[in-house]
């Protein structure tokens, strides 16, 4: 039976080419458009994740309150001791020790006397321990314009956009001007070693990264740090083990009113991303929802046209004697069968689609030139095992349900009438 139709499918084209042609549109717009948005929001929360929420975050729970004024005042200390059981306890969490701090940036001539200033974004890594992951996680060495990373004490990276405002280049000399932990006065003088490109614009156009142990240096910060990062081994962010393993951890100090004991914080509680996540997964089950509605409504018209041209060859059908259900299933399998080659066909040419623009993305960054949120301004989709299946959903099931509904009219039909329409 199932060859019958296959058969009858491929030599009437009339009936099979129009259906096929719309799932195949529908079934590659759906895992284009899906794989584009899994591909941009993905990329927001990753980017998020690498440049400063982590998967989970370990601050003081004063610092906690205040953490977008970045008050290393409130910063913890003892952090060794703090990594060392946050490593026992969650040995698949990889830690790192971070500082972000804020000041200005002074450049001297060859007097001494300032040429030039600017407003700077700091951020002090681990780079100087490869074992940290640091430079590969932030994609530094990917992202340098020129020069080297840092690679000894008093080196530093600027945004490329920074260096061209301030007019410096590799091998000069800076000035970071700022407040210490306890609130003095500080001075250090860097000697810039590269410039990087994240392609985001709130880094390029003021950040200056430097290894930890100058910042603690510098910041009178001897064993502490503003901020302890975990990114679960996977590499991606998993919302229902992060909240799990911060609930582990702050259990510890549930009953302490210390102000500045650790807090855990999941991604999901920062930087206001928690309903930013519940929308991802909201709109994805929207977007194929709509799209199995949109394209059943079409195919029931499909089906409906196809009915009526084929009201003859039903009517020729029942009158030979075979049952209305007979007829029903075969064309309900019929519309499998066509639906499984649209699908198919569809789902090649959106995967082939999906991948091109995970390779070169789309660049949007011309018009996030003056933007300051931390997103990235290449858009690119991401190619998931879901994208394999998901273009059947509403290939094959618009398709049935669109034929189911037209062939009710099969029941319709009055065998006592046969005989007068066909003489028509």
């Amino acid at each position: 039976m199932i060859k019958f139709l296959f058969y009858g499918i491929l030599r009437d084209k009339n009936r099979s080419l129009l259906p096929i042609i719309i799932i195949t549109i529908g079934v590659t717009l759906t895992i284009l458009l899906s794989g584009f948005l899994k591909g941009i929001m993905g990329d927001i929360i990753d980017q998020n994740a690498r440049f400063d929420t982590g998967h989970v975050k370990v601050m003081s729970r004063a610092y906690a309150r205040d953490k977008d004024q970045l008050p290393n005042d409130l910063a913890l200390l003892g952090v060794n001791e703090i990594l060392d059981t946050l490593r026992s306890e969650f040995p698949k969490v990889q830690w790192v020790k971070r500082i972000r701090f804020g000041g200005l940036l002074d450049v001297p001539d060859s007097t001494g006397e300032t040429r030039g200033q600017g407003p700077a974004s700091g951020m002090a890594l681990e780079l100087f321990n490869r074992k940290s992951g640091e430079i590969e996680r932030l994609n530094i060495e990917s992202s340098l314009k020129q020069g080297l990373i840092p690679r000894k004490k008093g080196e530093a990276i600027i945004g490329s956009d920074f260096a061209e405002k301030l007019k410096i280049g590799i091998g000069d000399k800076v000035t970071y001007v700022g407040s210490t932990m306890n609130g003095s006065m500080t001075f250090m003088t860097f000697t810039i070693s590269g410039t990087v490109k994240f392609g985001a614009a709130s880094m390029d156009k003021g950040a200056i990264i430097i290894d930890i142990s100058d910042a603690q240096q510098m910041l009178d910060m001897q064993d502490g740090a503003g901020e302890l990062l975990g990114f679960l081994d996977e590499g991606v962010y998993d919302d229902e083990k992060a909240q799990q393993i911060s609930h582990e951890f702050n259990q510890h100090y549930n009953d302490t009113a210390d102000e500045f004991a650790p807090l855990m914080v999941p991604l999901r509680d920062q930087n206001n991303l928690a309903s930013y996540l519940d929308y991802v997964d909201g709109f994805a089950a929207l977007f194929v929802f709509v799209f199995v509605v949109a394209m059943s409504l079409v195919l029931w018209n499909t089906g409906l046209l196809g009915g009526l041209r084929r009201y003859q060859e039903y009517g020729i059908r029942l009158a030979l004697g075979e049952d209305k259900g007979h007829i029903y299933r075969s064309m309900v399998l019929e519309a499998i069968l066509i639906g499984a080659i649209g699908s198919v066909i569809g789902t090649i040419i959106g995967l082939l689609l999906t991948l091109y623009l995970q390779v070169y993305g789309i660049d949007i960054g011309s018009m996030m030139s003056n933007s300051t949120m931390m997103m990235p301004t290449v858009m690119r989709s991401r190619l998931t095992p879901s994208l394999f299946y998901l273009g059947f959903i509403p290939g094959l099931f618009a398709m049935v349900l669109g034929n189911m509904l037209s062939g009710i009219g099969i029941y319709k039909r009055e065998t006592a009438t046969l005989f007068k329409e066909l003489e028509v």
